[in-house]
């Protein structure tokens, strides 16, 4: 069993600074970024304040404090302080800062806003301020966009602040896709921002559509249908629109991945009547390789973020287990070990890093752990909260989302990927085949 991982908040600033692993800028470069050191293991959340914005339209400043409120939360860097603390004059300081208003409720940054309106434009001028640094700004964006655009518009500040702390991109603006059941035991794919807004229907046939799988870029989706009554692989805009079929050889098209550049896609194919791993052209449907040949079912290929390696799971050792193989089928090697039942491998898009969130099952739950193949360190994601499958990475890899059945909801939950933190649901309902895609 492994324990999930907890933070500790800081206290007063001179430990926080310590253990959140924040090193300040240098002597001659009193200028320079906060740098939140997002290799260490034990950290604790640099205070953010995120004030409601003054002389602005007062529907739209709710909803950017909102959004706001979420992606910083979600990030994995930061603690969001409640506004009910702050003492500061925000009408006297409007897009500015005094700073030891700040100082004195722990704030160690400061996100200021101001959006206004003009017919069905709005702008947003945004503005980061660390406090140890005084009045003047850290970071400062105006974007432009229609009324309909402040949550992406909202979701792009963001990023730009997580880029500014830690170097890393966001994930905010991206989506989620995933399977709901709908009418007469069809199912549905659905879309929806990785928040939980704007949900939409990516398939719109009466049949069985499941496992969607985002391409690269995230113009497309790759999934499994039964609307010709055999369960063949179909690409689709990410909008939704009429699909494509790809393959449709008898039997299995199944567990879709896309290569790192596009061009090709693994799945599982049936056709010679056991099921077994093969690459195909992404366009024609062709059959390029053929990856695993034996007797025992091969299943639910994940292409590994450089493209050199693909995760798959296989019963060949008994029950289900996660293997590791070459993009070139060689030197498949068993690299899950706790218990008897492991399914669902999907690789963080990390640099440098070889790490791997599954499905397993424990007393007869199952829970979302994730291995590092190179130290072997284990973290597990959830514990004692249900029933957890299908994980998928955020694209930056900090974050993970998987589908839940528990007592306080099911859905889809997004947990921090270290295991620490709060996990939050951000769609209610039965839901399967989560999937989450790039930001575009």
């Amino acid at each position: 069993m492994f324990p999930i991982q907890t933070r500790r908040l800081a206290l007063v600033a001179s430990v926080a600074l310590l253990a959140v692993g924040l090193r300040p800028a240098a002597a001659d470069d009193e200028t320079g970024p906060v740098v939140i050191d997002v290799t260490k293991p034990q950290r604790s959340l640099y205070p953010l304040a995120i004030p409601l914005g003054v002389d602005s339209d007062k529907d739209l400043a709710a909803d950017v404090q909102q959004v706001a409120t979420f992606d910083m939360s979600v990030a994995g860097w930061f603690k969001v302080l409640d506004p009910k603390s702050f003492l500061a004059s925000l009408d006297k300081e409007k897009l500015g800062i005094v700073p030891k208003s700040w100082e004195d409720v722990g704030a160690f940054g400061v996100f200021k806003y101001k959006a206004t309106t003009s017919g069905s434009d709005v702008t947003l001028t945004f503005k980061l301020f660390e406090v140890e640094k005084g009045k003047e700004p850290v970071l400062e964006r105006k974007y432009t966009g229609k009324k309909s655009e402040v949550r992406d518009l909202t979701h792009k500040w963001c990023n730009e602040v997580v880029e500014y702390y830690t170097g890393e991109t966001g994930f905010f603006g991206s989506k989620i896709a995933f399977v709901v059941k709908a009418k007469k035991g069809s199912k549905v794919i659905k879309a929806m921002d990785f928040d939980g807004a704007s949900v939409y229907d990516i398939t719109r046939n009466r049949s069985i559509n499941i496992l969607p799988a985002w391409s690269p870029g995230g113009g497309k989706l790759a999934f499994t249908s039964y609307m010709r009554s055999n369960p063949d692989m179909y690409t689709v805009s990410a909008g939704g629109g009429r699909p494509k079929r790809i393959t449709l050889f008898a039997g299995m098209n199944t567990g879709a991945t896309w290569s790192p550049d596009g061009s090709k896609i693994a799945l599982t194919l049936s056709k010679d009547g056991n099921p077994e791993i093969y690459i195909v052209d992404a366009t024609s449907g062709k059959i390029l390789r053929r990856l695993t040949k034996n007797r025992h079912i091969d299943t639910s290929p994940a292409w590994s973020p450089d493209g050199t390696e693909i995760a798959f799971v296989s019963n060949r050792e008994g029950g289900p287990q996660i293997f590791v193989m070459s993009a070139s089928g060689g030197n498949q090697r068993r690299v899950s070990k706790n218990g008897d039942y492991n399914t669902e491998p999907t690789w963080a898009p990390r640099k440098g890093k070889r790490i791997l969130a599954y499905t397993t099952r424990d007393d007869s739950k199952y829970d979302i752990v994730s291995l590092d193949l190179d130290t072997k360190d284990m973290v597990r994601i959830t514990q004692g909260q249900g029933n957890n499958e299908e994980p998928s990475f955020s694209p930056n890899g900090r974050a993970i989302a998987f589908a839940s059945s528990r007592k306080s909801g099911s859905g889809i939950y997004i947990a921090n990927a270290d295991g620490s933190g709060t996990q939050r649901r951000v769609y209610k309902g039965s839901v399967s085949s989560v999937a989450w895609g790039p930001v575009p």
